[in-house]
């Protein structure tokens, strides 16, 4: 027997003892097969930022990834199915609208882990949820907000009133009374996650009442500001580069932390039922006030100064911004 082949025996012994002694290894170096089902275009904000973290998590060879896009709520249950039994080991997605089948789904494949976007609780042993809980950075940018309006009037477009779009507008505006008392509010729902168009006919409502600064929860709020000469403020994803002299600042979701978190657990054979909200919360870097760059020098200097230092006081736990999930009430006369 030759050197050579003795040599390449020897190599397949050790690596199948070194194998026996770590069963897990091999899986450990997998890619981990994830999916993602989105009711709303990839474009669209909340749906824009799972796809972005997961697809960096793509990018560095992490995971295989698939998704779907514009997944209609009756179609929700058979995508997620057809995931399911696909091989994937992770799905994310969203349950607002389909709870009670997305859980079913759970439930019927215990081995499978799912992420979703989700209202309610987590349930065991393999359904976890999580929110976009951006109330801090959402409270900076009000603060910007009441010291950006010249008539101390701001409207505010969402799309339905949920608790995760009601507390980030009552965040913004308390952000915004705590800067400038006297400001008012014209709030407005079109009951739609992507309705551009309409979002956009909503803010030339406010703005023709008299609102110079709107705040941009949805698509379609930001263009009717930049057609009236108004102000905008943006929710979720930072579109300033959009709209340079429109967007004067951003609260930003990143959801890279709650994404490498399921992962890497997916991935170890840990993950569990748990509540993934914190990790959209500034202290893991979840979310943050966008840089106001091209209004750097347009916010008073006073305004960004008080921001600055309620931002530390959230970063060092010295100030908790409070989640209100009521439906915000219009307050302009």
């Amino acid at each position: 027997m030759s050197k050579q082949h003795l040599t390449r025996r020897q190599a397949l012994v050790l690596a199948a003892a070194l194998a026996s002694l770590s069963p897990g290894l091999s899986l450990a170096q997998a890619k981990l097969k994830v999916a993602g089902i989105y009711t709303v275009p990839f474009e669209q904000q909340w749906a824009g930022r799972l796809h972005t973290a997961l697809k960096a998590a793509e990018a560095r060879g992490e995971i295989e990834y698939k998704a779907s896009e514009n997944v209609s709520n009756a179609d929700y249950e058979r995508v997620m199915r057809e995931y399911a039994t696909g091989g994937n080991q992770l799905i994310v997605g969203e349950a607002f609208a389909v709870e009670a089948a997305a859980r079913k789904v759970a439930k019927d494949f215990p081995k499978v882990s799912f992420l979703m976007g989700s209202s309610g609780k987590p349930a065991a042993p393999n359904f976890s949820v999580f929110d976009n809980y951006i109330q801090e950075p959402a409270y900076l940018s009000g603060m910007v907000a009441g010291g950006m309006t010249k008539s101390n009037k701001i409207g505010l477009v969402g799309g339905f009133p949920i608790p995760e779009v009601n507390r980030l507008m009552n965040a913004f505006m308390m952000g915004a009374k705590e800067v400038n008392p006297k400001v008012e509010f014209s709030v407005s729902f079109i009951n739609s996650w992507f309705d551009p168009p309409k979002a956009k006919e909503a803010a030339f409502a406010m703005i023709d009442k008299g609102a110079d600064v709107m705040y941009a929860e949805r698509f379609g709020v930001s263009d009717a500001a930049k057609e009236k000469g108004k102000l905008a403020i943006g929710n979720v994803i930072n579109t300033q580069a959009q709209y340079p002299d429109t967007v004067v600042a951003s609260a930003l979701w990143h959801f890279e932390p709650s994404a490498d978190r399921a992962i890497k657990l997916a991935k170890e054979g840990k993950f569990t039922a748990e509540d993934y909200g914190q990790y959209s919360m500034m202290k893991y870097k979840g979310s943050s006030l966008a840089p106001l760059d091209t209004f750097e020098k347009k916010v008073p200097a006073d305004v960004v100064a008080k921001m600055k230092a309620k931002e530390k006081d959230i970063l060092d736990g010295k100030f908790t911004v409070k989640v209100d999930d009521t439906q915000p009430k219009s307050t302009a006369k």
